[in-house]
């Protein structure tokens, strides 16, 4: 029972992980081209920018919040920053432009954690607004125009690969993008895992009093919790209009619900102070798995929106229903607790 525990992890990582090789293994039977290095490749280029996104989901949702203004935040920065480069300066170093894109992403973010920390405002509720007046802005004030060519120095970029060969069913090829995230995968992990701030976020996500009365700073971390979050919205930016080798201010805004199904599916508690990299890593790519099957069985691609939020509610459902279950058990045991005390005293 004890290697069964260790297996499933504390967020269930074991049991998500056994159902995507479940899906795995029956998708390679029913479509022998599914188990190839060219499937394989491009489930990790399509999980890319996802799992950026997921990555800061993952930071709100274990403080416990939850951020729908991360797609506005990204194309914003990214497209802003492109735009300048295009009109303005069109030998900029690719350097230059994500670093630019960089600062505006935490300058948004710094916008949504001052509102949300000052004022204690519902998190929700805030990046809803601001999602609004991010794009707005980004339409009045930055334009609309789509871009079909990107500045020279990113356009390089859009075909960089880290391994590249031939197969038998076509070539094989890593985009460079997708060790990115990679790279900020373990970055955020050793974040969470192994610094005082990844452990402020499970604190507060737990108990925002207890944290305050434990000596965690709580408005501050908040703050930095959003500026991440506009960092890491600003990267995944970039990288959608690296390996789209485009800029369209529409894009991305709207695909919210699949990066949160994810990060729920992994394993984080909707109510906070829980979750893993681990397990978001393997519902991003579960997502995608599906996705990808769904498209090989030939079903239409707006059913792809009905798997994904049925999968949102299970994984709702089953936190909710550990959570009543947990509730139920200290409660037995206080009771217990309580009946021990009454016979000790009346003995």
């Amino acid at each position: 029972m004890q290697t069964l525990r260790r297996f499933r992890g504390k967020n269930n990582e074991g049991v998500l992980a056994l159902v995507l090789l479940a899906l795995i293994i029956t998708m390679s039977m029913l479509s022998p081209a599914f188990l190839t290095a060219g499937t394989a490749f491009s489930t990790l280029r399509s999980a890319t920018v996802p799992l950026i996104f997921a990555l800061a989901v993952l930071v709100v949702i274990v403080s416990g919040g939850i951020d729908v203004s991360f797609a506005a935040v990204a194309i914003f920065s990214a497209y802003t920053a492109v735009s300048f480069a295009i009109t303005t300066a069109p030998d900029l170093p690719a350097a230059a432009i994500i670093a630019m894109a960089i600062v505006i992403g935490a300058g948004l973010g710094l916008i949504n954690g001052i509102v949300i920390a000052r004022f204690r405002l519902p998190t929700l509720i805030v990046t809803l607004g601001t999602q609004g007046i991010f794009v707005g802005v980004m339409y009045t004030y930055i334009g609309a125009t789509y871009y079909a060519q990107l500045p020279p120095s990113l356009a390089a970029m859009s075909s960089m690969t880290v391994i590249d060969f031939q197969t038998g069913t076509g070539r094989a090829s890593l985009h460079v993008m997708a060790v990115v995230a990679i790279v900020l995968a373990i970055v955020v992990w050793w974040m969470l895992t192994r610094t005082m701030f990844g452990r402020s976020l499970y604190a507060i996500g737990g108990d925002v009093e207890a944290a305050r009365r434990a000596g965690f700073r709580v408005m501050r971390t908040q703050v930095l919790v959003y500026v991440l979050v506009g960092v890491l919205a600003a990267i995944a930016g970039i990288a959608h209009m690296v390996m789209g080798r485009s800029a369209n201010p529409q894009d991305l805004v709207g695909d919210e619900l699949d990066i949160i199904a994810a990060v729920v599916l992994g394993g984080a508690s909707i109510f906070g102070g829980r979750g893993s990299v681990i397990g978001t890593v393997l519902g991003v790519i579960l997502i995608q798995v599906i996705n990808n099957s769904l498209l090989l069985a030939g079903v239409p691609s707006a059913w792809l929106r009905a798997a994904v939020g049925l999968l949102l509610i299970v994984g709702v459902g089953v936190q909710a229903v550990a959570a009543r279950k947990k509730a139920r058990r200290v409660h037995t045991l206080d009771e217990d607790k309580s009946d021990r005390l009454v016979q000790e005293g009346a003995a």
